[in-house]
């Protein structure tokens, strides 16, 4: 069965790889690392930084004002807008780790710390989704109209736009 926030549940769907993609580059770190560590590493980062954090942006300035307007609260998402800050604070901190990094012994305290990090965000991003999926989504798809639900992706699509032009810029 088809809903109306199918998009939203497909564009989800594709993303989960990317988001066990944080899970992996965590496992393989250690005291020592090697590039294929740093290219996971890398690949986290990359999938976060253009496409997890403009999709946090379309969800900021598309998706959650409509669940706002649907629960008839403007602080029905704020935990969830608090998710996207933790998210883009993890990220941060993981890029600044990054750029220290070479294949090399790193020692226990620096595996740890990108270990936190990755895992941390790994745990953040699948719970957020589950949240998004289990609550907002069957919400939406009770309380909206087919031209409503339109609005709001064609708005989500516009906001991610912008937001991968500024990663790019």
């Amino acid at each position: 069965m088809t809903t109306l926030t199918q998009p939203l549940r497909d564009e989800h769907k594709e993303l989960y790889p990317h988001i066990e993609s944080l899970k992996n580059a965590g496992l393989s770190v250690h005291g020592t690392l090697n590039q294929a560590s740093l290219d996971l590493i890398d690949e986290a980062y990359a999938f976060l930084t253009t496409h997890l954090l403009p999709h946090a942006h379309a969800e900021e300035a598309a998706l959650y004002p409509v669940v706002q307007k649907v629960m008839g609260s403007p602080y029905g998402t704020a935990t969830m807008s608090r998710d996207h800050v933790e998210v883009d604070r993890l990220t941060q901190e993981l890029g600044a780790l990054r750029e220290n990094l070479t294949a090399t012994e790193i020692g226990a305290k620096k595996a740890n710390e990108l270990k936190l990090v990755l895992y941390g965000l790994y745990t953040l991003v699948k719970v957020h989704f589950a949240k998004e999926e289990e609550v907002y989504l069957p919400l939406l798809d009770a309380n909206l109209t087919a031209e409503e639900a339109r609005e709001m992706f064609e708005a989500m699509e516009a906001a991610a736009g912008e937001a991968k032009a500024a990663v790019h810029a």
